[in-house]
């Protein structure tokens, strides 16, 4: 049994409690969102597996996940990394933001998204209980499909994808095509 963080609006935390319980509860909670890019200026996303207790067979950032209960945000965005798609980078924290998003089955999310940017070049292995497919893209092309199939995509990746922050990052730091 999994403890996440519960936090307030200024994202102090003020319990834990446990992750498919924080979900049906609708609780505000610490979460993370990761974004990978090559030396290509591609972004690697990856699709969920359809058994994921929401938003099954959606695709979404490199990855995503919640600190466990006493984890610090960082560590806890390594560690995943490493357990979905099967690698570590160096990450830097871009900012963070708060959405609520209901789904069919009744689970709610409602979180302090924590995000954060890396590069990476080398071959890995994705952890296939987490991830059904994966693929680099231009941010481009992910634009154009994300407006053109926006159902096909999680709600916190477009919330990202659409962002002031995730913009400026994008025109400062990719060289685009």
């Amino acid at each position: 049994m999994t403890e996440i963080i519960v936090v307030n609006e200024h994202d102090e935390e003020i319990g834990t409690g446990e992750k498919l319980w924080v979900h049906q509860q609708g609780l505000l909670h610490r979460a993370f969102s990761i974004l990978v890019f090559n030396e290509n200026n591609e972004l690697l996303i990856h699709q969920r597996t359809s058994h994921k207790y929401h938003s099954g067979d959606l695709w979404t950032n490199t990855c995503c996940g919640h600190p466990n209960a006493n984890e610090e945000i960082g560590a806890a965005a390594h560690r995943r990394l490493g357990e979905e798609m099967g690698f570590d980078t160096p990450l830097e924290f871009l900012y963070k933001f708060q959405y609520r998003a209901e789904f069919e089955n009744g689970l709610v999310e409602h979180e302090i998204d924590n995000v954060f940017v890396g590069t990476y070049n080398d071959s890995f292995v994705v952890n296939p209980e987490e991830v059904a497919d994966y693929k680099w893209v231009t941010v481009d092309e992910l634009l154009d499909d994300v407006s053109k199939n926006p159902q096909n995509y999680t709600f916190w990746f477009k919330e990202i994808l659409k962002s002031d922050e995730f913009m400026a990052f994008v025109a400062s730091n990719l060289v685009l095509v």
